[in-house]
């Protein structure tokens, strides 16, 4: 779903920079359409492939504050 989002929004987007006459906020060659093409498929693979583990320190972390609630020593 992230994809397919990521890809609309990259389409209106050039939709727009094309109605407005502005450049693309791209490269203009075939090389950095791969190498964006690159990044996006190592992302999503490795979102699709890593290890997701349990948050087990979670009540040692800070809120919005920062501060921990591991007692002061």
């Amino acid at each position: 779903m992230k994809v397919a989002l990521g890809l609309v929004l990259a389409l209106v987007i050039g939709v727009a920079c094309r109605l407005a006459t502005i450049p693309l906020p791209a490269l203009p060659v075939l090389i950095g359409a791969l190498l964006v093409l690159a990044m996006t498929v190592g992302y999503v693979a490795a979102d699709r492939f890593a290890d997701h583990r349990e948050a087990k320190m979670r009540h040692l972390c800070g809120g919005p504050s920062g501060e921990s609630k591991e007692p002061k020593r």
